[in-house]
């Protein structure tokens, strides 16, 4: 009997590494078809899960329902297990050289409760050769024990997108690879019980590494095409919009918009691939042209509202900006490397007072990680800056933002929300 039958009766468990926005519904799904240990060294959001909340704010009380799941931060508790799937972090420092730290330390981790038999499956975004080069001579250091004679090793992407009630992991092709054929069909097989759209099995680990890594700079490139665009059109003062909405007619035209690019996917993921490149001794220039155009559209943004203020005839440094929302994506709470954060950092460079409302942030998590909390909208602003397109904002009318503003009222519109609403204000838009 192999490993997929042994999982599939309850003969042995599965534990997944890391119980984030990616690991806590992998865990959930396969806790609904195995047993699973779900395993994070956050102890606190561990006591969280075990009364069914999900810390990220993602899954209802439901989707804990039914599941054969035991939540632990304990590392011994991980020795029952045989199948190990890894989905921790994989930022990038302040350099933006990637950060392996958490997908090491993770491995450090199941090295110490690795037995013959094993399976290990990395989610993880990383470059190609990661798996096998940087955690691979971890975990047969930490166990002593021999790859493909004593235990397997696979990668197979992870596809969630945050905020995302249609996308579900359920709904999406899973890339499946494994070391060799007989650990790619395991693999793919303990997927194929969740997954509903089925799986691909990719020819070797380093190609499925590969896949995850370009699909994020795809759209980074895309997104950095209409930015620059945006910047274009604005000179020539058209609305961006109004130009994709009539290039768009066009059945081959891709549909991608101006805006800040933030996250841990796409503003991260493309320097993963960079890095490798420039290891290998070949220099990307597409790829990183992409990250200087996205990384930029903060400032750009914070001078754009300081040029607009400044026509007003306002003193710029006795100015006041109400920032409407610091999460880096709509309807989530998720605010690690929020762009928005960027903005709000180079409207303060120009000795602009800046106040910050969000339905969905966390003011601690926000003073933690940027300095600035939440506050409620008061007083007269000179400008607001809608910056993230949460549902509660999508009703606001031009009434609203008046009440907010004085005489000469500004509204900036990132992501194009109110056009052809507002009449009366002054109004800028990518």
């Amino acid at each position: 009997m192999g490993i997929y039958e042994k999982l599939m009766n309850k003969e042995t468990k599965l534990a997944v590494i890391g119980l984030g926005y990616v690991g806590l519904p992998v865990a959930l799904e396969l806790a609904r078809k195995m047993s699973v240990i779900g395993f994070d060294i956050n102890a606190e959001r561990i006591e969280m899960m075990k009364q069914s909340i999900d810390p990220s704010e993602e899954l209802d009380r439901s989707d804990f329902v039914g599941a054969d799941i035991t939540f632990t931060a304990n590392i011994e508790d991980l020795r029952e297990a045989t199948f190990f799937v890894i989905a921790v972090p994989t930022p990038v420092d302040e350099h933006q050289v990637p950060d392996l730290k958490p997908v090491l330390s993770a491995s450090t981790t199941v090295a110490q409760v690795l037995k013959k038999g094993d399976y290990v499956v990395y989610e993880s975004t990383v470059y190609p050769g990661c798996t096998e080069e940087d955690c691979l001579p971890i975990l047969e250091e930490g166990s002593g024990l021999k790859f493909k004679e004593d235990f397997k090793l696979g990668y197979s992407p992870e596809r969630i997108n945050p905020g995302d009630k249609v996308h579900t992991i359920t709904k999406v092709v899973k890339v499946v690879s494994g070391c060799d054929e007989e650990s790619a069909e395991n693999i793919a097989k303990v997927y194929e019980s969740i997954v509903e759209a089925g799986v691909h099995r990719a020819p070797s680990i380093k190609v499925a590494e590969a896949a995850k890594i370009i699909e994020n700079t795809q759209r980074d490139l895309n997104i950095a095409l209409m930015n620059e665009l945006s910047r274009i059109f604005d000179r020539i003062n058209i609305n961006t919009y109004d130009v994709l909405e009539a290039a768009g007619t066009k059945w081959n035209f891709l549909n991608f918009y101006p805006g800040l690019v933030g996250g841990h996917c796409i503003g991260v993921d493309p320097y993963y691939l960079t890095y490798k490149a420039n290891e290998l001794g070949y220099k990307p220039q597409v790829i990183l042209s992409g990250r200087y155009i996205n990384d930029d559209m903060s400032a750009y943004v914070a001078k754009k509202t300081v040029q607009l203020i400044t026509s007003a005839g306002k003193n710029v440094a006795r100015s006041k900006v109400l920032v409407m929302g610091a999460t880096f994506k709509e309807n989530v709470s998720d605010i690690r490397n929020s762009k928005v954060a960027s903005v709000i950092q180079e409207l303060k460079g120009y000795s602009v007072s800046v106040d910050v409302t969000d339905p969905k942030a966390s003011s601690k998590e926000l003073e933690e990680e940027y300095g600035f909390g939440l506050t409620a909208a008061n007083g007269s602003y000179d400008a607001v800056i809608v910056a993230v397109n949460h549902d509660e904002y999508l009703d606001h009318d031009e009434a609203y933002f008046q009440s907010l503003t004085g005489e000469k009222g500004i509204l900036i519109d990132i992501k194009n929300i109110y056009r052809n609403k507002i009449k009366g204000m002054t109004y800028w838009s990518l």
